[in-house]
């Protein structure tokens, strides 16, 4: 005997008016997964129940959309409003959702049409007096919206960043009577406008190497560091320049391309900082305190957020004083340092974010700073000297693959004109962009990002030269690590010097001089 099921004729072919979908986006570290904002106004006591993971300014919504409708000459439905975000094991946070939920309630109600909500995605939170306010995120939304082939509303204050992302449709809107209008076909809604620029961070505009008296050997390894993406630490006495050189590394660096720069923006965007469209071409320096925590540092917190290294993005990250940061926030460095990114990891969330950083690092010789320096006597004992260093560890140092001294210049030289070898960040630059360019045509990529397999393709060497590098290898107790990356910086140093196949002795032996701290 077989068991019969009765369904309701038709009634699965079509949706009742009562139901209606909008659809909007989350936010998941620097991605915007969809979420699909389902309303169903059904018979019961009046309320409004939402469901599908909300946290509290989710849930709060219900009290924000309800006033907002209403102060925008609509009726709320008297009737049991059930709002389900789907996928409903997504977690979801912030007010992004409001506009999403009130079309969404107007629609199932019949209050606004529905033909224009199935190829258009909202973002925005609701004021009472049903304004729109700007959040978060809305760049990697816009991405992930223009590669779904989508429409997207977004409130006017984030009208900057939303004109940035290219080939997309978007709109801006100031208020829900705005969208409603909109949807009614009764107004329409402006694309955002902004101010763009062409400025990909040309020098002149910030500090500029110019600026640099003496310090040739550290200018060098300056430039070296930019051709390659090598990370670079500078080591010495307070008032050098060390700090001066290290914010004059931006002003040389290649311009970001428009991928790069969309990338960095998108980090930006996640935190709710503004972006500014006369800058979104310049690459970022970021330079926190040593006072600053891990999660300060690589990100993290309950709800996971980007720290400094993300915030460094395709940009320079810079350490002053670098022994007095605390050792387990450097560590922590050591693996996003090797991957690029990083991986924070919750309870309830696991979010990634890009870190694929320049690192440049300063400190003192010693803790009092003088050691080594002619003019001023060093107190420090070997002891302490030796306890100072050891707050940084092996294997962080090792990672490093640039490491200059920046001694004292004579005061005769700092009151002198610049002279020839003085050069601004311009002149500098372009000799950047000319190296860096034969390493983007062998592999695509700065020689400090090339893997292993092309290092043995790219940095080939001759008998003679090998079994020196080898020797010298072995006589410093360099690891295979260290071996691996000084080949890469001499590939860089032949490539300033016109890209040359095979790498002879001189290569080597500059790059090796950068490893002796």
């Amino acid at each position: 005997m077989h068991a019969h099921f009765w369904r309701p004729p038709f009634l699965f072919l079509r949706v009742p008016m009562s139901l209606a979908v909008t659809l909007s986006r989350a936010q998941e570290g620097v991605a915007a997964p969809q979420v699909m904002v389902e309303v169903h106004l059904s018979g019961g006591l009046p309320g409004t129940n939402i469901v599908g993971l909300p946290e509290a300014a989710v849930r709060e919504a219900r009290d924000r959309v309800r006033v907002a409708i209403q102060n925008t000459a609509f009726s709320y439905p008297d009737r049991k409003v059930t709002v389900n975000l789907a996928p409903a094991e997504l977690p979801k946070d912030g007010g992004r959702f409001d506009l999403a939920i009130a079309l969404g309630i107007l629609a199932a109600g019949g209050q606004v049409p529905r033909d224009k909500l199935d190829d258009c995605e909202f973002l925005g939170e609701l004021a009472l007096s049903g304004a729109i306010r700007g959040v978060s995120g809305v760049v990697p939304a816009l991405l992930r919206a223009r590669a779904r082939g989508r429409r997207m509303v977004v409130p006017r204050a984030n009208a900057a960043e939303a004109a940035l992302v290219p080939d997309v449709d978007v709109l801006v809107a100031d208020s829900l009577a705005e969208v409603c209008g909109w949807l009614h076909d009764a107004s329409s809604l402006a694309p955002p406008q902004a101010e763009m620029t062409d400025d990909t961070g040309q020098p002149g505009r910030g500090p500029d190497m110019s600026d640099v008296r003496g310090q040739l050997q550290a200018r060098r390894a300056l430039e070296i560091a930019a051709v390659g993406g090598h990370h670079l630490l500078l080591v010495g006495p307070p008032g050098t320049g060390k700090t001066m050189l290290a914010e004059r590394l931006p002003g040389i660096l290649p311009p970001l391309t428009e991928v790069e720069a969309l990338e960095t923006c998108a980090v930006l965007s996640v935190t709710g900082q503004p972006v500014d469209p006369s800058q979104w071409r310049r690459r970022p320096f970021r330079a926190p305190h040593h006072t600053a925590s891990a999660v300060a540092l690589v990100g993290g917190g309950s709800y996971p957020r980007p720290g400094e290294i993300s915030l460094a993005h395709h940009g320079v990250l810079f350490l002053d004083e670098l022994p007095e940061f605390n050792r387990h926030v450097l560590d922590v460095l050591r693996e996003p340092l090797e991957s690029g990114q990083i991986m924070i990891s919750r309870a309830a969330r696991q979010s990634s974010f890009p870190a694929q950083f320049q690192l440049v690092a300063a400190m003192n010789p010693c803790p009092c700073g003088y050691a080594g320096d002619p003019r001023q006597r060093c107190h420090c004992t070997p002891d302490q000297i030796q306890r100072y260093r050891g707050k940084i560890s092996g294997p962080l140092l090792d990672r490093i693959d640039l490491s200059v001294e920046v001694p004292r210049v004579p005061l005769a030289e700092l009151g002198a004109p610049p002279g020839e070898h003085d050069e601004d960040s311009a002149t500098v630059r372009q000799r950047v962009i000319r190296a860096r360019d034969h390493a983007l045509q062998r592999a695509g990529r700065p020689n400090a990002d090339i893997s292993t397999r092309e290092l043995e393709r790219d940095c080939a060497l001759g008998s003679a030269e090998r079994r020196w590098f080898e020797s010298a290898l072995e006589r410093l107790g360099l690891s295979a690590r260290a071996y691996h990356r000084t080949l890469r910086v001499a590939r860089t140093i032949a490539d300033l010097d016109g890209g040359a196949g095979l790498l002879d002795r001189a290569h080597l032996a500059e790059a090796l001089q950068y490893r002796r701290f």
